[in-house]
């Protein structure tokens, strides 16, 4: 489709010669500047880089069919107060004296040359040398440049009238400007007038639409659509000018506009119309049967598209159809996509031209995809769309990918991609992935039947199946730790150690996932087991891999594990630092929700509970409630129990923290700590409902080999009146320097208390100094909470209230606790520098991120680097949360 238009302005011609050299009238409608229609948006950004054309020897607007060049050119050159020759080309006018005879005629219809001083052309196919010079001559002597504009350029293939162009563009000097409107590439030699500055470009890229123009664009037709609406459009089209008008006259005819322009089918459309006629219909049959075929992939190589046309002809069709502007993009290195409308209307055209075919498409380019290497991905897209299922799950097996169904920013399109695989699929493959899929779901049940199913089907001696076995070692190990079996998921990780000496070594470098979750399934089952120091060599190992998006569940989880286990022993400052890291390392691996099970956030509710900030600590456990994998994870939900528990006994509710303390999960092993701190929060409970003696009667099961559990017994026999047994059971404590101030401090509190208990005032005095000392630095209230109406009368006195000062409030409190506001603001992990704050101050005002962005003249990335600090910071996932948190701690 041509983009003049019948209703064009015909201009008035001097005396000069009527007919060309074939003794055909010319056509006055060829010289005519076309008038633009009554839905035509002037985008002043074009128009203006287009004024630079006065400034340089050519101009090329480059674009394919439909993209509002011409429009464009006739409403700039409409505004001109320099001659303008305007030329519609023909398909006729490859011939030269043809061409020069109606280029002469535009100029003179502007008053540019006098065919009297430079001659007409008598011959169609040649033009004198002589009426080219003279031609040159009178342009470069005329007062003032002249604008030829010359409209379908790309219908100008002979290339002694690109050599004829060039030259008289060169003798003319000054006195002409000339302006391409094409769709091809110009055979004039462009590079020379770039380097030489003497080029002005505007491509497709430039022509494409805004949301924002868009938007206006809509408006000329009537319609009325919101700037996100208009963004997913030009997205659809790539801003491509005919298809938005097109697209707006077909949604004024709808019902509801802005659904038909969200959900119109591409292929019964005026788009498709267009793109058929424009397009596809001009293309040989070679090259119709390719785009058909190629337009099943996302994006091809002339290798690949070969391999969909079972011929040899692909790579000069994609080179000619991308100089043509036919709506084959390029993307480097000699790979091309479609574009999306196009590809759309083609995929419903070759469902009408070869129905049938698209499976056999799909599978010939998975088994190219996967001879070539490194496409993965696109593998098992088209495997899937082919529903060789087989061929899929084989494809991920081989390649080690059996990690991506758990984690990297992938796992989700896996899981979905393979969700849709039927039972009809029957190889160990299938098996491995049909169970890694229902143990990502933590279906243990249905997920170890097909695991084991696997497993039987791999322990026969066949070869080629190493990447098979290690990657049901890694499930196994996964499946183990689930069931809480240590033992096991030591067996599987050994196996794992051995199979890895047999694949090549470019498979693990590629996958480091794989070997990051085997070691987080260790060390979480280690830690389930109590072996703390074997479970954070690993964790460590782990916590400090690189590998980017593709290890962020297994760096997450095994942060959070490590934060556990400093909180298990104490350490409330560090579990807190290594807690923020593990929430935090989900925003590094570019994903917005926590993945994994979240056990970072439970660790901090924990930590937030022994700081007295309930509310915190509930909302933080609220977070974490909808993760799937938590609810099966042995550690996890000993984690939760923990933190729920405590929790309710700091707000009284002592019935229902015993309740909560068990975790709930069966498991093959128990955990030593995990039912002895079910135990302690037993013993707690009964000890807050002045219960000394049950109290010690459950926690007589555990024993006082743990620290902890020794300090809670040693209060008990205290609680009871047994002061001496109280402080041998504090001796006997052996700690090493493995105890943090959570344990030390209560010990230190239990100590206090019995020393005021004999009347030695000074020993209570300086044993609850050291006590705030260590407690203040980790901001540990709830031991002074918790320790009754005895410590009171100490801390006001000067020497100790001095140390309370500005986290640790004394007054009165029902129990005998101390006063203390529930949501007491938490310290900011490390200080908000400037730039951080200065965003954060426009955050509370409501300002967008691109908003913010403007206000401080720095870019969209660098604001959102900001707020990712800042979040993490401050100990928070969400915007409101930042503002509210900050409010509190007094930085707004």
């Amino acid at each position: 489709m041509s983009e003049t238009y019948e209703n064009a302005q015909v201009p008035t011609l001097h005396a000069v010669p009527c007919a060309d050299p074939l003794g055909d009238p010319f056509l006055r409608t060829r010289f005519a500047l076309p008038t633009k229609p009554a839905t035509f948006l002037r985008r002043q950004r074009l128009v203006d880089h287009l004024d630079q054309a006065l400034g340089t020897r050519l101009t090329l607007l480059n674009g394919a069919a439909g993209a509002g060049k011409t429009l464009l050119a006739a409403d700039w050159a409409a505004e001109l107060r320099s001659p303008v020759a305007w030329l519609t080309v023909e398909a006729g006018d490859w011939r030269p004296g043809v061409f020069w005879a109606y280029v002469l005629q535009t100029l003179s219809a502007c008053g540019a040359v006098a065919s009297d001083a430079v001659g007409t052309p008598s011959d169609a196919s040649t033009v004198d040398r002589k009426l080219l010079a003279a031609l040159a001559a009178e342009l470069n002597d005329h007062g003032r440049p002249v604008v030829l504009v010359l409209d379908e350029y790309e219908r100008v293939n002979a290339p002694e009238i690109a050599e004829q162009l060039a030259f008289v563009l060169h003798h003319a000097g000054r006195g002409l400007r000339l302006v391409l409107v094409t769709r091809t590439e110009p055979l004039l030699p462009l590079h020379r007038y770039r380097a030489a500055g003497d080029l002005t470009e505007i491509r497709a890229a430039e022509l494409a639409f805004t949301p924002e123009e868009a938007v206006e664009l809509l408006e000329l037709h009537g319609l009325s659509l919101p700037v996100h609406a208009a963004r997913a459009l030009v997205e659809r089209t790539r801003g491509w000018a005919a298809g938005l008008s097109l697209s707006a006259l077909a949604a004024r005819e709808s019902a509801d506009p802005e659904l038909y322009l969200k959900e119109f089918e591409a292929d019964r459309s005026t788009v498709a119309d267009f793109l058929l006629a424009e397009v596809l219909k001009g293309q040989t049959q070679e090259t119709q049967d390719l785009l058909l075929r190629v337009s099943v992939l996302e994006r091809f190589c002339p290798d690949l598209a070969n391999a969909l046309t079972l011929r040899t002809d692909a790579e000069p069709i994609l080179a000619g159809l991308h100089h043509e502007n036919a709506f084959v993009e390029p993307l480097g290195h000699s790979w091309y996509q479609l574009h999306p409308l196009f590809g759309e209307i083609l995929r419903a055209h070759l469902r009408v031209r070869l129905p049938g075919v698209e499976p056999e498409l799909h599978r010939r380019a998975a088994r190219w995809l996967r001879r070539s290497g490194s496409f993965l991905p696109e593998t098992l897209a088209h495997s899937a769309s082919a529903g060789d299922w087989d061929f899929a799950a084989g494809s991920l097996i081989d390649d080690l990918a059996i990690g991506q169904l758990f984690t990297g920013l992938r796992s989700d399109d896996l899981n979905q991609l393979f969700s849709h695989m039927g039972p009809d699929a029957r190889s160990p493959a299938t098996d491995l992935v049909r169970a890694a899929h229902d143990l990502s779901l933590c279906d243990l049940e249905r997920g170890q039947a097909r695991l084991r199913h696997a497993g039987e089907r791999l322990a026969e001696d066949t070869p080629g199946l190493t990447a098979a076995r290690l990657s049901w070692a890694l499930l196994d190990a996964l499946a183990a730790r689930l069931t809480g079996c240590p033992a096991r998921v030591e067996k599987a990780a050994e196996a794992a150690d051995e199979l890895r000496r047999e694949v090549p070594a470019h498979l693990l470098d590629k996958h480091p996932e794989l070997n990051a979750l085997l070691l987080t399934h260790l060390g979480s089952a280690r830690l389930w087991a109590g072996r703390f120091d074997d479970a954070r060599a690993v964790l460590t190992t782990v916590a400090c891999s690189p590998g980017g998006a593709a290890t962020v569940l297994p760096r997450e989880e095994s942060m959070g594990h490590l934060a556990l286990l400093d909180y298990l022993n104490g350490w409330l400052g560090r579990a807190e630092r290594k807690a923020l890291a593990s929430v935090s390392e989900t925003e590094r691996g570019g994903q917005d929700q926590p993945s994994g099970c979240g056990i970072g956030r439970l660790v901090l509710a924990a930590v937030a509970v022994d700081r007295h900030e309930l509310d915190r600590a509930q909302a933080l456990l609220d977070e974490t409630a909808q993760l799937p994998s938590g609810t099966r994870d042995p550690v996890m939900a000993a984690g939760r129990a923990l933190a729920e528990a405590h929790l309710l006994l700091a707000r009284g509710k002592t019935g229902a923290a015993v309740d909560k303390a068990n975790p709930a999960v069966s498991t093959a092993v128990a955990s030593p700590w995990a039912a002895s701190h079910e135990l302690l929060v037993t013993s707690a409970a009964h000890l807050a409902e002045g219960q000394p003696d049950r109290a010690a009667e459950v926690l007589q099961e555990v024993g006082v080999d743990q620290p902890l559990c020794a300090v809670q017994a040693a209060a008990i026999q205290l609680a009871t009146g047994h002061r001496e047994a109280a402080i041998d059971l504090l001796d006997s404590i052996r700690a090493e320097g493995r105890t943090g101030p959570a344990v030390t401090v209560r010990a230190a509190l239990v100590r206090a208390q019995a020393a005021d208990e004999a009347g030695d005032s000074a020993l209570a005095r300086r044993l609850v100094a050291q006590a705030l000392l260590d407690a203040r630095r980790e901001r540990l209230r709830r031991p002074f909470l918790n320790a009754g109406a005895w410590i009171r009368p100490l801390l006001a006195t000067d020497p100790l209230q001095s140390l309370t000062t500005g986290w640790l409030t004394p007054g009165s409190a029902r129990h005998g606790e101390l006063s203390r506001p529930e949501s007491s603001p938490p310290l900011v992990a490390a200080e908000l520098s400037g730039r951080e704050h200065d965003v954060l101050e426009r955050l509370a005002r409501m300002m967008s991120t691109e908003e913010i962005a403007a206000d401080l003249y720095v870019s969209v990335n660098t604001v959102k680097t900001h707020l990712k600090s800042v979040y993490r910071k401050l100990a928070v996932s969400r915007r409101g949360e930042a503002v509210r948190r900050a409010r509190e701690l007094r930085l707004l």
